[in-house]
This record gives C-alpha cells, sequence and structure tokens, in this order.
C-alpha cells in the first residue's frame, strides 16, 4: 500500500535543498520568500501560514538573464518567455526544467500529478487557431484558411 508523503516543514525543506546543491537566496524585500535555483532554473518559494510548510510564489522556469522564463505553448511550438523576449524551447531546455520540478517535488514532499510526470507542464497555452473564439461569431476574426486570395 502507498503510503501517503509526510509534509515538511519550512526549515527541513531549505534544509534538505542546500544538502542536494539547490541555490537558496533570501528574496529582498521578503524575509518569508526564497529563490530556489539549480542547473540554470530557479522557482520563488515562501513560507506558508498552514501546515503545509511552503507555497510556490513563481512558478519554475529557465533563468535567462537573471530573470526566470515561463514556458508558453503557441500549438506548433514551446517558447520560454521573459519580460522582455522570447526564446525556443530546446529538447534539452525542456528536459532540464522537468528535472528540476522532479527533484523539488522529491524534496517537498508535492504530489506529481499525471500530466506532469509524462513532460513539462507550459504556464500559458496560446493557440492561433482558437484565439477568439469566445467572442461571438460575428465579432471574430477570419482565419487565414478562409480569407479571399488577393
Amino acid at each position: 500500500m502507498l503510503k501517503k508523503p509526510r509534509p515538511r516543514t519550512w526549515d527541513e525543506v531549505l534544509s534538505e535543498l542546500r544538502r542536494r546543491q539547490f541555490d537558496v537566496q533570501d528574496v529582498a524585500g521578503d524575509s518569508n520568500q526564497r529563490r530556489i535555483g539549480k542547473n540554470g532554473c530557479a522557482i520563488v518559494l515562501e513560507k506558508a501560514q498552514n501546515e503545509a510548510g511552503l507555497r510556490m510564489v513563481v512558478r519554475p522556469g529557465l533563468v535567462i538573464n537573471g530573470e526566470i522564463a515561463h514556458l508558453v505553448d503557441r500549438g506548433y511550438q514551446k517558447f520560454f518567455r521573459t519580460s522582455k523576449a522570447e526564446f525556443p524551447a530546446t529538447a534539452d531546455r525542456l528536459t532540464t526544467l522537468h528535472n528540476f520540478v522532479e527533484e523539488l517535488k522529491e524534496v517537498t514532499g508535492s504530489v506529481t500529478l499525471y500530466n506532469e510526470a509524462l513532460g513539462t507542464v507550459s504556464d500559458a497555452y496560446l493557440y492561433d487557431r482558437v484565439k477568439g473564439r469566445d467572442l461571438p461569431v460575428s465579432e471574430r476574426p477570419i482565419p487565414a484558411w478562409e480569407q479571399p486570395e488577393h
């Protein structure tokens, strides 16, 4: 029979992360938040007020120019987006992020959902074919394949 993982306290999690060579840094302006990094990936966690011990403030992502880049799925390809630019998500980068998240979940005692175990989950899904589908039919943009030829 499977055992339910015991939630770890904030101090236990930070100690175990340091033991596994994660970079644990204080976040300026908040004594309860830590930026956790390893292998070019990072996440921001904070001490929670409940028995869980911690909660996620900034989702995990690749660190690009000091900023945590978030994964965006455009239907045809995934990209890492920062506040300044987007970069194609290569297989190596996705594998690195997936491994980072899996190791972090192991340390924190978090549950891994089925879809997350299959691969890296994006922060946003921006498919061009469904863009505007929530608008009334009369206000929807005409898809490229239905536009008259010039």
